[in-house]
C-alpha cells in the first residue's frame, strides 16, 4: 500500500508541477522542458534512469521503464502529459499557476488535466522504491509534451521515432477515468474509459468572386461559407452505438433498474437522468463550428472565407463522417482535416479492466464502476500506432458538487487533497497487480 510519504508527495508534486507554466498555445508555442526535468529528477530519486527526448528544443518528453517480476508478461504503459491549455489570470479566484493549496484543495491550471495524474505516478513510483516493491509486469512511464495541440512533439514523436522504448507494451492507462460522478440521487459512479471518439478538426474554405460591397454578388464566399456552416451546425447525426457505449448503457440501465431498450436510445438516455451525461456525447458523431475568418474591409466582398469545425467520430463511423461532410459543405465549399486521429475502442471484459474495477472497488466500496467512451481524445491515439490498447484511468474520489468534467480547460481548475490521496492508493493497488 502507498505509504504516508506518498500521500504527502502527491500533493507537493501536483502543486509543484502547476507552478511550472507549460501553457500550450498551439503552433509550437510551449516549453515543457522545466516540467520534464522536474519529473525526471524525481524518477531518478526512485532509482530509475529516465530519458529526456525532444523533437523540437524545449518540447521535452520523459520515458523510463520499471522491470516487472514476470518476464513473460506484456508491459503496461502509464502516461500523462505535461502541457496545459491557456488560462486568463483575471478570470480566476487564484493565479492559475500558483499551485496554491487552500482549505484542502490544490488550485491551478493542470490540477485535473493532468498534472494530478503525473504527480500520482511519481508518488507511487517513489513509494515503491522506498518499500522495495516491483510490479508484476514491466511498466513504461511516459510524460509527454504537446498533448493539448497536435501531439507531434509528444506522443506522436515518441511512437514514430522511439517505438523501441515501448517494446512489449500491449495496454496503457492515462487520463479521464475512475473519477466520482454523483448522480444527484446518492449514487457514486466511477466511469473507466474504454474508448475515444476520433478527432476530425476541419478547415472549410469557400471561394467566390471578390468585388465591391455595394454590387450584386451571387458568388459571395462569405454567404457560401455561412450556409455550409449553418448546415453543419444544424445537422442531426444518426445514432451509432459502439460496443463500449452499448456496454455503458447496459450497465447504467441495470444500475437504475431500467430495461436497456436500444430501439429508442434517446428515450433510454432520458430515463438515466443526470447519468446520461456520461454517454450522450458518444452515441453519435458530431461537428461543431468554432471559428470564422473572412474579409479585410467592410465594403469589400472577399474572394475567400474560412471556417473551422471541431469534428468527432465514433469507431467504425469515420467513412460516414467524411461522406456527410462532403454532402453538408456542398459544391462551393471544400474541406480538409486540420488535425486527424483515429477513434479507439478497448475491451471491457479484459483482465486489466477487471483489475481497474477491483482497485476502485477496494477504496470506494459504495461506488459503481461502469465503462464509458470519451467524447474527446488523449495521447492514447498516438500510442495506438504501436498496438497499445488505451484505457482512461486517473482515479479521484470527488465530493458532490464538484463538476470534474467542467474543470477540464475551465476557470478555477482545482482538485481536493483527499482526491489525490485516493488516487495514489487506487493507482498503487492497480499497478502492483496489473
Amino acid at each position: 500500500m502507498a505509504d504516508q510519504q506518498a500521500l504527502e508527495e502527491v500533493v507537493e508534486f501536483t502543486s509543484g508541477l502547476i507552478r511550472i507554466d507549460t501553457t500550450n498555445r498551439g503552433g509550437g508555442d510551449c516549453r515543457e522542458r522545466p516540467a520534464a526535468e522536474y519529473a525526471a529528477e524525481r524518477l531518478s530519486g526512485a532509482g530509475l534512469d529516465p530519458l529526456l527526448l525532444e523533437r523540437t528544443p524545449g518540447r521535452t518528453n520523459v520515458v523510463a521503464r520499471i522491470e516487472g517480476t514476470d518476464p513473460s508478461a506484456d508491459a503496461l504503459l502509464v502516461h500523462g502529459h505535461l502541457d496545459v491549455v491557456p488560462a486568463e489570470a483575471a478570470d480566476w479566484s487564484v493565479h492559475p499557476f500558483s499551485g496554491e493549496i487552500r482549505d484542502g484543495v490544490v488550485w491551478g491550471r493542470g490540477a485535473v488535466d493532468m498534472k494530478n495524474m503525473d504527480a500520482m505516478i511519481l508518488a507511487v513510483v517513489r513509494s515503491w522504491a522506498r518499500q522495495g516493491v516491483r510490479p508484476r509486469r514491466d511498466l513504461v512511464i511516459a510524460f509527454t509534451a504537446d498533448e493539448e495541440a497536435s501531439a507531434e512533439d509528444g506522443s506522436g514523436f515518441l511512437a514514430d521515432r522511439h517505438p523501441e522504448l515501448f517494446e512489449g507494451c500491449t495496454e496503457g492507462i492515462s487520463e479521464s477515468g475512475a473519477f466520482t460522478f454523483h448522480d444527484g440521487a446518492g449514487r457514486q459512479i466511477y466511469p473507466i474509459a474504454a474508448g475515444e471518439r476520433g478527432t476530425g478538426w476541419l478547415k472549410l474554405t469557400a471561394r467566390g468572386r471578390a468585388g465591391h460591397g455595394s454590387k450584386v454578388n451571387k458568388e459571395n464566399a462569405v454567404t457560401r461559407l455561412a450556409a455550409a456552416v449553418t448546415r453543419i451546425g444544424e445537422h442531426e447525426w444518426p445514432l451509432r452505438l459502439t460496443p463500449t457505449v452499448r456496454a455503458a448503457l447496459t450497465e447504467l440501465a441495470v444500475l437504475y433498474g431500467i430495461d436497456p431498450d436500444f430501439r429508442d436510445v434517446d428515450r433510454l438516455l432520458e430515463k438515466l437522468g443526470p447519468a446520461a451525461k456520461l454517454v450522450e456525447a458518444t452515441v453519435r458523431n458530431s461537428a461543431n463550428p468554432t471559428m470564422l475568418e473572412a474579409g479585410y474591409k467592410l465594403n469589400v466582398v472577399p474572394g475567400e472565407a474560412v471556417a473551422y469545425v471541431d469534428g468527432r467520430y465514433l469507431a467504425g463511423a469515420e467513412d460516414e463522417f467524411r461522406a456527410t461532410l462532403d454532402q453538408l459543405t456542398g459544391p462551393d465549399v471544400t474541406w480538409e482535416f486540420e488535425h486527424h486521429e483515429v477513434a479507439l475502442q478497448a475491451p471491457v471484459d479484459s483482465p486489466t479492466y477487471a483489475k481497474m474495477r477491483a482497485a476502485v472497488g477496494e477504496f470506494a466500496p459504495d461506488g459503481h464502476v461502469v465503462p464509458y467512451c470519451m467524447s474527446g481524445g488523449t495521447d492514447a491515439k498516438q500510442f495506438s500506432r504501436l498496438g497499445i490498447t488505451g484505457y482512461g484511468f486517473t482515479p479521484l474520489k470527488l465530493p458532490e458538487g464538484l463538476d470534474y468534467q467542467a474543470l477540464f480547460h475551465g476557470v478555477d481548475e482545482r482538485v481536493p487533497v483527499s482526491a489525490l490521496h485516493f488516487g495514489v492508493q487506487v493507482l498503487d493497488r492497480f499497478l502492483r497487480t496489473a
